[in-house]
Formats: C-alpha cells, structure tokens, sequence
C-alpha cells in the first residue's frame, strides 16, 4: 500500500482520537453533550459515566500509540507483530462501534458517532494493510 496513504491514514486517525480525547474530557468537567455518548440518556454525565469517560481517554491514547507505531511514525512498544494484530482489532473494535452507535436510543449519537465509528474504522484497515 502506498506510505503516503498510510501516513496520512495514521495522521487523520490520531487527529480523530485527539478530537475525542478533548470530547471525553469536556463530559467528564460536565459539559451538556452526554447526548452523543453513552446512549444519551443524560446530558450532564453522572459520576459513573464520567468514570467510563476517563478511562475512554486511556484507551485513545493507546489506539494512537498503535496505529502511529503500525504506520512507521512512532516506536513505543517493543513487539511489532502483536501491534499489528493489535491494529486488526481496532478496526473489528470500530466496525462493531458502527453497530451499537447506530443502533443508539440517541439521534445525535447515531447521526454522529457511528458515522466517526466508520472513517475510524476505515483509517485503521488502510495503516492495517500497510
């Protein structure tokens, strides 16, 4: 696969997990935008959904680390092979996001996150490939 596409796919793909980062922490300081996560039954989270929101931002940083490490533009963690399966289940991870955002209870939830569930599941197959 062309390394320009990969690079790019990596690049985009961490500027979306940097996107959601910023996301996942605006609704643990209570920001009103609970209706595009967490099924959208609360618009301010509660404790507990905040606490699912802190942990979410852990796990972006780590698909970061992965897909930037996969794509060649960074080197964190010491096993290439198993970055590159890991890379795999992110993509499965994201097409089942695709699933269970779309079939959320919250019109924006569906309206915005499964289709960011698809770009992201889309980037980790083209940097999974290369």
């Amino acid at each position: 696969m062309n390394a320009d596409l990969v690079t790019g796919a990596a690049l985009l793909f961490s500027a979306l997990m940097a996107g959601l980062i910023i996301f996942q922490a605006a609704l643990i300081a209570g920001a009103p935008l609970g209706h595009f996560a967490w099924g959208g039954q609360d618009r301010v989270l509660p404790v507990q959904k905040r606490l699912g929101s802190a942990t979410s931002i852990g796990l972006y940083l780590i698909f970061g680390v992965l897909v930037l490490q996969r794509a060649g533009l960074a080197t964190v963690l010491p096993w290439p092979g198993a970055v590159a399966v890991a890379v795999w289940v992110l993509a499965g991870y994201f097409a089942l996001g695709i699933i269970m955002n779309a079939a959320s209870r919250s019109r924006p939830e569906r309206w915005t996150m499964a289709p960011l569930c698809a770009l992201l599941a889309a980037l980790t197959v083209v940097v999974a490939l290369g």
